[in-house]
Order: structure tokens, then sequence, then C-alpha cells
């Protein structure tokens, strides 16, 4: 039946908490989520193990990033049709910092505290929403941050794209996660745009304002503990 997915949307997933919350997506997707975001956590994990060892800094910054992800991504802004809310991520930035694997398990943590205490996002729902913030937008930030490096960017320019960007692909992927889940016959292509027009107002925003502080967190960096950009490999 066609529009079927309206009333769906418009009615039984209240925007009510952050990220997707239990009884958004159906228990196969929910799975199917699960399953890809595990070997992601997986790697991470086995990383950490072995860069803490070499390092004893590291582990404790690491929290501390963890911390500050946390932070971040407590702001929600509700997003009709979409089930869902629209939030900065702040995994750009960490991305930066301590690399994409590592921004995998600080948003897991994060994702998790929010889950059982902020009641923002579910239990099952967590392999979503973390590969939608912590493995595309880890990756994709810090993809972008290297290749415009690379391409001669100053620090705090490719420190704004990375933010953007990684924002940006976060709620793309969500889009994807949520047309997939909810489209029934609907054509996936046709509920995919709809649902990511719905981040459109929030996002675009957002992504701008994620980017700013991104870029002054580097630069605030660079200035006063560059010592600190040097340990973590982001400046020669």
């Amino acid at each position: 039946m066609r529009w079927r997915w309206v009333p769906l949307l418009l009615l039984s997933r209240p925007a009510l908490a952050m990220h997707l919350a239990d009884g958004v997506l159906p228990w196969s997707w929910a799975a199917v989520w699960w399953a890809a975001a595990l070997p992601f956590i997986a790697v991470a994990l086995w990383l950490l193990k072995r860069r803490t060892g070499r390092d004893p800094f590291y582990q404790p910054f690491v929290a501390m990033i963890a911390a500050a992800v946390f932070l971040i991504s407590c702001m929600p802004i509700p997003v009709p049709l979409t089930g869902t809310c629209a939030h900065p991520c702040g995994t750009g930035l960490a991305a930066i910092l301590i690399g994409p694997w590592m921004t995998v398990l600080v948003t897991l943590i994060a994702l998790l505290l929010q889950a059982l205490f902020l009641a923002h996002g579910g239990l099952t729902t967590l392999g979503a929403d973390l590969l939608s913030m912590g493995v595309a937008g880890a990756f994709v930030g810090y993809g972008i941050f290297l290749l415009l490096r690379r391409c001669g960017a100053t620090l705090t320019a490719a420190a704004f794209a990375a933010g953007l960007l990684s924002d940006w692909a976060t709620y793309a992927t969500t889009s994807v996660e949520l047309a997939a889940a909810l489209r029934g016959t609907e054509p996936f292509a046709k509920l995919l745009g709809a649902v990511a027009l719905a981040f459109v107002p929030t996002q675009l925003p957002l992504g701008l304002l994620e980017g700013a502080m991104s870029a002054a967190a580097i630069t605030f960096l660079l200035r006063r503990r560059r010592d600190i950009l040097e340990r973590l490999a982001v400046i020669a």
C-alpha cells in the first residue's frame, strides 16, 4: 500500500529520546546492525590494549575523550517523522585526536551510558546507533581530516571539515538504517530521501556548529598544548 510508512513514522515513534530508541527498528534489522558493529568493537579493543601497553598516557586520554563525546552528544533536538532526535556528536573531533578505531569505543561507552541511565537510545538499537555515530561519523571525519591535511589545508580548516562531514555522515547513515527497516513495500530510495530530508533543518546548522567546535578545539590545543597534538601524532 502506497505511503503505508507515513502513519508509522508520524504516530508510532514519537521523537522523545536521543538516538534510535528500542522498538524503532524491527528485531531482524537491529540484529543486522549489531552484527555489523561487533567486528569494529573487537578490533578497537585489541588496538586499545596494544597502544596502552606502549603509552600509559593514552588510556586516560581516551577516557577523557569518551566523557567529552558523552556530554557533547547529550543535547537532543527532536526531528519530526524520523522517530529520533538530532544532536551534535563529537566523533569528528574525537577521531582527529585518538583515531577512528578508538572513537568507536568511546562512542560505544557514551551510547551505552545514555541508553542505561538517560533513556537516550536503546540497547537493541545500540548497534545501529554505533554504526552511524561511531563508525560512519568517525571514519568519514578522520578520512576528510587526513585528505585535507595531505592536500595542504591548515589544521583549523581540516578540523572544521572533519567535524562538519562527520556529523552529516552520521545522519546520512541513520537515514539509511531507518529507510531500510521501515520501508515496507515503498521504494527504498523514496523513503531514504524523505527521512534524510527530515534531518536537513536541524543537521545543516548542527553540522556547521560541530565543524566550528572541532576547529576551535584543535586550534586551542595547537596554541596552548601543542605537545598533546604531537604526542597523538595529529601534527609532526
